[in-house]
């Protein structure tokens, strides 16, 4: 029977498993977007969501739990400042999987996922800058002093 085996245990154990999620969330943070295999992308996504709730709201107690699950100062202070208020109105679904195919070397389902508002190709609401048109310039006659 496998009752309480509800999470991917990635065939690692519970010390490389939460390093795994550990050192690939923070680079989830820092770069906004990261390659990597379906499965592993699916378990990130499970471990990263909480997070980034705890983040919507910036107290010392969240700043310190979020802490104990990533242990990076630099990610925490990027996750609570950038990320957080940037998904307060978000209610869930911070992370998205998008297949990429398989890959050469062993044939892996590989995916990437990224942070859903840090992308500017999905996001049609954000406000875009104006184009301006460039006009080549009229030439203004000189007047000539003789």
């Amino acid at each position: 029977m496998r009752h309480n085996k509800k999470f991917n245990h990635l065939s690692r154990k519970v010390g490389h498993r939460r390093a795994l999620l550990k050192n690939m969330t923070n680079s989830l943070i820092e770069h906004k977007r990261i390659e990597t295999t379906l499965t592993k992308a699916k378990a990130l996504r499970q471990y990263i969501e909480p997070l980034v709730t705890k983040a919507k709201e910036d107290s010392l107690h969240n700043r310190r739990v979020v802490f104990s699950y990533i242990q990076n100062k630099h990610a925490v202070t990027e996750l609570f400042n950038t990320i957080g208020p940037k998904v307060a109105d978000r209610p869930g679904g911070y992370t998205r999987v998008i297949k990429l195919g398989n890959r050469l070397g062993d044939g892996a389902e590989m995916a990437m996922i990224e942070l859903v508002d840090f992308n500017e190709i999905y996001n049609p609401n954000e406000a875009k800058p104006k184009k301006t048109t460039r006009r080549k310039k009229k030439k203004v006659p000189t007047a000539t002093l003789r």
